[in-house]
């Protein structure tokens, strides 16, 4: 209930993100991307410029700090009203229905609101339920583990002494690459997805959260990088091993320790700091991955577009010599 109902909120969020990009960018200053309590009380009651205008400073300042209970003050007061008057005078006096516009973003901040109180209500539940299902805290214990995600793990995987093997909880999650044996070949694909995919989805923020205070998943992660794998498979390959050693965990009963690549036991700060300073991903490596993944996608684009029928007459000449030998 929880993922469907954040894809929705999600998918709401892109909407008014499309809509505040008609006021003027400087909306997004002074409300931010987040989309917090505050930001959508006034997306519901003042959207529409002019009304943030006849409201003034000092009213707009007793509203903001009542929703943002203290967060928001003079000066989001000050940036509001900016970007009000930037709306105004980025469309002039007839270029925009901004009354129109504004019931549409109200419409879209209230439904957002609706969303966001039912995923609070369900953290306490899913909090609750995660403490009976585990009440030593195992899987918690793995870095990028929160309640919901630990929840995940311990609802889809159960009892995890079901499994005869740690392999087949890896093969469980989907995780794995898929396989093509013949006497003489052997090949892998992408990802089986054999398992939940909810499963999948939690492991997966786990392992983005975890590789950045873990240095032994950060090593892993960095070495994949360096071998020209995208980010997303990188993450996949940093879940599997995640998952195996939640899955040893919970199956001996013990805690997971955050170790350094020597070894050493560290707390969770340290952990993170030794990521920071020794194990990030060379900013050159992002960069080339980047240029090689927009080099191939303009190839493809553009052999879509050069591609012609067979039958399509050609201005080129023929080459009558290379289909003489062709043909002999």
């Amino acid at each position: 209930m929880r993922s469907s109902i954040v894809k929705r909120r999600t998918a709401i969020y892109q909407r008014l993100d499309a809509q505040l990009e008609l006021l003027g960018p400087s909306w997004y200053d002074a409300l931010g991307s987040k989309y917090g309590k505050c930001a959508l009380a006034v997306l519901i009651r003042y959207a529409d410029p002019t009304s943030i205008l006849r409201l003034g400073p000092a009213r707009l300042t007793r509203f903001l700090i009542r929703y943002s209970r203290g967060a928001w003050r003079d000066e989001h007061a000050r940036t509001l009203l900016a970007a009000a008057r930037e709306s105004l005078e980025l469309w002039g006096p007839d270029g925009i229905d901004f009354a129109e516009l504004a019931a549409d973003i109200a419409v879209e901040a209230l439904q957002a609101r609706v969303l966001t109180e039912q995923v609070e209500d369900l953290d306490e539940r899913i909090a609750d339920l995660y403490e009976e299902a585990d009440p030593t805290g195992i899987i918690a214990s793995a870095p990028g583990m929160g309640p919901v995600n630990s929840a995940v793990v311990a609802g889809r995987i159960g009892d995890p002494h079901r499994f005869p093997s740690l392999a087949a909880i890896r093969a469980y999650s989907g995780l794995v690459p898929k396989v093509s044996q013949s006497g003489l070949h052997n090949h892998q694909y992408g990802l089986t997805k054999a398992g939940d995919p909810l499963l999948r989805e939690a492991l997966f923020n786990a392992a983005d959260h975890a590789r950045k205070t873990d240095p032994q998943l950060a090593v892993k992660y960095v070495r994949l990088r360096n071998s020209e794998r995208h980010h997303d498979s990188a993450i996949c390959h940093i879940a599997t091993t995640l998952l195996t050693r939640i899955a040893a965990c919970w199956r001996a009963g013990e805690y997971y320790v955050l170790r350094d690549t020597d070894g050493r036991i560290i707390t969770p700060a340290e952990g993170l700091s030794i990521v920071r300073e020794h194990h990030l991903v060379d900013p050159k490596i992002r960069e080339k991955a980047a240029h090689q993944r927009q080099s191939k996608r303009l190839k493809v684009r553009a052999g879509r577009e050069q591609q012609e029928s067979p039958s399509a007459p050609t201005s080129r000449p023929t080459d009558f010599e290379s289909t003489r030998l062709d043909v002999a």
